[in-house]
């Protein structure tokens, strides 16, 4: 994922992430590295996707969110509601078969 997610974006967001989840996922993990701006209806889309991720016992994580990302989430007080990776390299050695 790249760019932005807001007004415009948030809906094919929203609809690739209930997508996954209807075909099973449980964990879903978002690559946040290049996402250069997310305004408040992206960041409510990724609410209603980990809601409905933990409702079926998995979660939604997101990894590597540039400062001005970091930043909403940090003044939200949403960095103590998502559990975020800052590195994606970490993040991959910790996906996978018993993750």
């Amino acid at each position: 994922m790249g760019g932005e997610i807001d007004l415009y974006t948030a809906p094919q967001l929203r609809d690739e992430l209930v997508g996954a989840l209807e075909d099973g996922a449980r964990r879903l993990v978002i690559d946040m590295s290049r996402v250069e701006f997310c305004d408040s209806t992206g960041i409510s889309v990724l609410l209603s996707a980990m809601k409905r991720s933990r409702d079926k016992n998995g979660d939604l994580e997101l990894g590597a969110p540039r400062p001005a990302v970091t930043k909403v989430l940090e003044v939200t007080g949403l960095d103590e509601v998502f559990t975020i990776h800052q590195d994606l390299g970490t993040l991959s050695a910790s996906v996978g078969p018993g993750a």
